[in-house]
């Protein structure tokens, strides 16, 4: 695997780790900024939504300009909206602090797994995802945590300093070790980048990703009061669950971008019906501990983990290029609102209990939206058996040897 991948992986874990942290730090930022707890947790909501509808926008006026470029300039936005949030002082500059490194962190997931695509060959970019996203995953199991012990131990204020300097580092590492390669070959202008989205098919697609990552965050979002609330955990057992979650994404993680490149599909598959037994399960036996902590390890496998398969199919209904990978993070994000506002609805509405059974239903409806490509594959072998002359739309191979 080229090392490039890995120094992306590096900046994808300093974006994702500025995701996370007011998450860790609500009442030291509601203190220093005069506001509330519900205040401060509408600034998670703002990175969100900024992420979902201005990361396409910042990706479309950077994709003209060379991948290592538009990364440097994408760390220069995230740079400029952390240090406005490590020196606010009022809630309304923390507010715009968020949608700017919201947006920066959008675009530049896209323009990164768009560079992965383009470094590695077509048989390992599922692979070359996986790696990348570790970024991602180690950003739950490890970014998360520092960044909370550094805001409780030297301020609020310390964390997002101490993620400017991480993503500075980041940042370097991207001049110095990443090659300046040209723009994917790919696509074309803004038109042609957009003609791709008539495609029924990569719509469909897409709607999977959401209900992955919804079906997921359905119930993670809701963990800590789950387990303290149902299953009798103190306060500080919790972290310590959530490493062992955050270790089995990075672990799942791994395993699915092993198999993404072939069996993109079926992994999808498998990962929902998963996923969808495990939330039904621990709905069942959340009052349990036992029962509770193996459905929170089995989440943790078949959730975010199927990112790498994600990636991989988006790129094969549509294509590689920045704006659909930036279209296709835009799609997960949109998971993560739909899966922890419904979530918080069921809570009021029905108990604990709820939102497990939310991701659950979830997961059932990404299944569903897995129908048509399964239909086409196994199509696709009776109609080799019922031509046999004709195995494949492609040209012919004479064509293609025939030229100089």
């Amino acid at each position: 695997m080229p090392r490039a991948v890995h120094l992306l992986a590096l900046g994808i874990f300093a974006m994702v780790t500025s995701e996370f942290v007011v998450a860790g730090l609500m009442p030291q930022m509601a203190e220093g900024l005069g506001a509330s707890i519900p205040e401060i947790g509408y600034l998670i909501t703002a990175f969100a939504l900024a992420m979902a509808f201005g990361g396409p926008v910042l990706t479309v006026a950077v994709m003209r300009l060379r991948p290592k470029t538009a990364l440097l300039v994408l760390f220069a936005v995230f740079l400029a909206g952390n240090v406005l949030a490590a020196t606010a002082t009022t809630y309304g500059a923390m507010l715009a602090a968020r949608i700017v490194t919201g947006v920066a962190s959008q675009a530049f997931f896209g323009v990164a797994l768009s560079l992965c695509a383009q470094l590695t060959r077509p048989e390992l970019r599922g692979r070359a995802a996986a790696v990348a996203l570790n970024g991602l995953m180690l950003g739950t199991l490890l970014g998360l945590p520092l960044s909370t012990l550094v805001g409780e131990h030297f301020g609020w204020r310390a964390a997002f300093w101490a993620i400017s300097a991480l993503a500075a580092l980041a940042a370097l590492c991207t001049a110095a070790g990443i090659p300046a390669v040209e723009r994917s070959a790919e696509g074309g202008g803004l038109r042609e980048e957009l003609a791709v989205f008539k495609r029924r098919r990569l719509w469909l697609t897409l709607s999977t990703s959401t209900f992955v990552i919804g079906a997921t965050f359905a119930a993670f979002s809701y963990l800590n009061p789950v387990l303290t609330g149902l299953t009798g955990f103190s306060t500080g057992a919790v972290p310590l669950l959530l490493i062992a979650y955050g270790a089995a994404t990075v672990a799942g993680n791994w395993v699915v971008g092993r198999l993404a490149d072939r069996h993109a599909v079926p992994v999808l598959l498998c990962g929902l019906a998963l996923n969808a037994l495990f939330l039904a399960g621990f709905a069942l036996t959340a009052h349990l501990p036992v029962p509770a902590v193996a459905f929170t390890v089995g989440m943790g496998l078949v959730g975010v983990t199927m990112n790498p398969a994600m990636v991989t199919r988006v790129q094969r209904a549509g294509n590689a290029r920045p704006l659909v990978n930036t279209i296709h993070s835009s799609c997960i994000t949109l998971g993560i609102v739909i899966g922890s506002s419904a979530g918080g609805l069921a809570v009021d509405a029905s108990g604990l209990r709820a939102p497990l059974w939310l991701g659950a239903a979830l997961a059932v409806v990404g299944l569903l939206t897995l129908i048509p490509d399964l239909t086409r594959a196994r199509r696709a072998p009776e109609s080799a058996a019922a031509s046999p002359e004709r195995l494949s739309d492609a040209p012919e191979p004479i064509a293609a040897s025939s030229r100089p």
